[in-house]
């Protein structure tokens, strides 16, 4: 492609060099660079890729998209400024790979929890009714049935586009996928047309980053306020900012509850560590997914597949044949009766709800025992809140290592416990060894009780000092079964 086209939409302030020449590749990282890119230097938050325009030069950049040419700007190369390239990497990768978003129907999913599991259940539904669809998430990303290993929440511009055009050679007619925060505030998703988005819901998580959490919102808004006019914004009434995201939107909404009236309505009938038995909209179903936050995560994902033209009974119909997400709600029976519940909650908001969900089935009729802890190099305040929700709801908890990455795990543990009073302390122990700690869990349990092993659900690894370690929650529940 001309570099000409693809700069062609951005609001240039200088060019030094030949507009006319051919491109070949474009990126953000120098070492990704080969012969005949453009390089665009992207001031990160932990590298400014204008330190590097050297080196992509050297490793072949013939054009370089940047904020300042330096003042020894390489004879040959042409060099394109603009005021904030960080804002135009997303629309320059969309156009140097054609475009794929005007070419298929791509549905994005924010908000603290439960987006996983809703751009997960939408792609496996739509392959399920026959199509041909796409999925971009925190476990695994798919082009229809290829997995692709997956980094980041939400993949840098370069990647996402690439993917993206992927996913519309192999013909697929049907994109879904997860929006994080920081994606939103980075313009990772820049130039990307998404046919509808939804909001689940939003609680503290990232303040590391964010800062406040009035940001956090605003982020999670900005992904809104950006939808097109012929797109849908489908949200969550039951979470007290629901409304609040899609106010200045330009989409059609819809709403989702499970307290109040709303386009898309849930009740539960019955509810079982199988499944549960649900009204949607006047209409009775039977799922196999646990508690009163994956109805939400149902009804969000039944109100887009109607918002993107299916059948409501063929969705129910659909729904009923999915299966929970790989590491979220994961029931596992032991051969001595108890049960234990692998789950990615590593937020208060998602703790208590899966706890929530645990005793909704119990309903008094066993003891709960947790088993959580938080991860390093994250938002500190979270750590005493966590502790207090996995007191307030279990009979006994076990504090342990999550991923520590470069943290001491007791550190983080001490800061857990310093959210407790003396009479919560007397139902925790602390075991640093996450091994040891499922392990005592196993143990304490009886015939009837729930073990819930919170805060890394699919990942099969622990991330201490910068190394992934293999480890595997599931695989050491079953060791211990």
């Amino acid at each position: 492609m001309k570099l000409k086209e693809l700069v062609s939409r951005l609001n240039v302030l200088e060019v030094k060099g030949d507009l006319e020449r051919d491109i070949c590749g474009v990126q953000i990282d120098s070492r990704q660079i080969g012969e005949g890119s453009l390089f665009m230097a992207v001031r990160g938050t932990v590298a400014d890729g204008h330190n590097y325009i050297a080196k992509a030069v050297e490793q072949g950049a013939v054009a370089v998209l940047c904020e300042e040419i330096p003042a020894d700007a390489s004879a040959g190369v042409t060099f394109v400024r603009v005021e904030n390239t960080e804002q135009v990497v997303g629309q320059v990768a969309t156009t140097f790979y054609g475009d794929p978003t005007s070419k298929m129907k791509l549905v994005g999913v924010t908000g603290t929890n439960g987006k996983t599991t809703i751009a997960t259940v939408l792609y496996e539904m739509f392959r399920y009714m026959g199509h041909k669809a796409g999925l971009l998430s925190t476990v695994c990303n798919y082009i229809d049935g290829e997995a692709i290993p997956t980094e980041h929440t939400t993949p840098d511009p370069i990647t996402l586009n690439a993917l993206l055009a992927r996913m519309v050679e192999a013909g697929c007619e049907y994109a879904f996928m997860e929006v994080s925060s920081h994606s939103i505030v980075q313009n990772r998703i820049g130039g990307l047309k998404f046919a509808g988005g939804l909001f689940t819901n939003i609680t503290r998580d990232h303040l590391d980053y964010h800062k406040t959490f009035e940001n956090y919102i605003k982020a999670k808004k900005q992904f809104f306020d950006q939808l097109p006019a012929d797109a849908f914004a489908i949200t969550n009434a039951d979470d007290k900012n629901g409304m609040v995201m899609v106010q200045n939107t330009k989409a059609a909404v819809k709403t989702y509850s499970v307290q109040s009236p709303a386009d898309f309505k849930a009740k539960i009938i019955e509810c079982h560590f199988e499944g549960m038995y649900l009204n949607i909209n006047g209409k009775e179903v039977g799922v196999q997914f646990i508690g009163k936050f994956n109805v939400s995560n149902l009804l969000a994902v039944y109100g887009a597949a109607v918002m993107l033209g299916k059948d409501e009974h063929e969705v129910l119909v659909a729904l009923s044949a999915m299966k929970p997400v790989n590491g979220r709600f994961e029931a596992l029976r032991s051969p001595s009766g108890y049960t234990a519940i692998v789950d990615y909650a590593h937020t208060p908001d998602a703790l208590e709800n899966v706890l929530n969900a645990i005793h909704g089935v119990l309903e008094g009729k066993g003891e709960v025992i947790t088993v959580c802890g938080a991860g390093g190099n994250r938002d500190k305040g979270k750590r005493p809140l966590m502790a207090r929700e996995a007191v307030k709801q279990s009979d006994r908890v076990i504090i342990t290592s999550d991923n520590p990455r470069f943290e001491e795990p007791q550190d983080i543990i001490n800061d857990m416990l310093a959210g407790l009073d003396e009479e919560q302390m007397k139902k925790v122990i602390a075991i640093v060894d996450r091994r040891q700690a499922i392990k005592t869990a196993c143990m304490m349990a009886k015939a009837g009780d729930v073990i819930l092993i919170a805060g890394k659900g699919h990942e099969d690894y622990q991330d201490v000092k910068g190394v992934k370690h293999h480890f595997d929650d599931k695989e050491e529940v079953r060791a211990c079964f």
